[in-house]
């Protein structure tokens, strides 16, 4: 079976999704939980990629990507999930309880505050390198996190240096406040080393305004 058969055998629509939206010129999106072992090659190609260097997993093999996505599937406070469009996966994105996550030691969680991570995908023929694609990926996730769960506050910790994800993240409406130092933690598999990232919000009531505006 080919790669592109396997694909589309995988993201036909058989799973099923916690949220879609269609988005006028992109299609319909879908958002997936994350199967740890049936995503495996899709999560271990993007995360070891170069592109992927902050996320701290480029030297992983395949087992140690398995096993940190099955230890986040155990948790009830962290949540993997795939974005699909025409069946191909598009992004990688999570989520997780502040509170639970080492970013608690770095400022005053809120109620109705939700953490996300996101990794966008490599170009997929018909998808990927056309104007405004990675926002229309992060809005229909955005759409998910805080419309879709009903939080009040996203929260975002990109690493200091990652000028890309920052633009990226403040361009669609997240409010800086300050740079941070996530502490040290070990999880299965891996070890995350103390971090210098930037802490910044986007309220779902400025998400949603500036959805209302752009549309």
């Amino acid at each position: 079976m080919t790669t592109e058969a396997k694909t589309a055998e995988t993201y036909d629509g058989s799973r099923e999704a916690v949220h879609e939206r269609t988005v006028d010129g992109f299609g319909t999106l879908r958002v997936l939980p994350v199967d740890p072992r049936a995503d495996l090659d899709v999560l271990h190609g993007w995360v070891t990629e170069e592109r992927a260097a902050y996320w701290g997993m480029t030297g992983f093999s395949k087992e140690q990507v398995l096993e940190t996505y099955l230890h986040l599937d155990s948790l009830d406070t962290h949540h993997a999930f795939l974005m699909v469009g025409d069946g191909v996966p598009v992004a990688l994105f999570q989520t997780y309880e502040p509170g639970a996550d080492r970013v608690a030691e770095c400022y005053e969680v809120r109620p109705g505050d939700i953490g996300v991570h996101l990794l966008i995908g490599p170009p997929a023929p018909g998808g990927g390198g056309r104007p405004g694609w990675s926002s229309t990926l992060l809005a229909a996730f955005l759409s998910y996190a805080l419309t879709g769960l009903g939080r009040q506050r996203a929260v975002v910790e990109p690493d200091a240096r990652n000028a890309k994800a920052i633009a990226r993240l403040t361009g669609q409406g997240f409010v800086p406040a300050g740079e941070i130092v996530l502490p040290e933690i070990d999880l299965p598999e891996v070890r995350l080393p103390e971090k210098r990232a930037l802490l910044a919000f986007l309220t779902r009531e400025a998400f949603e305004e500036g959805s209302r505006t752009s549309g």
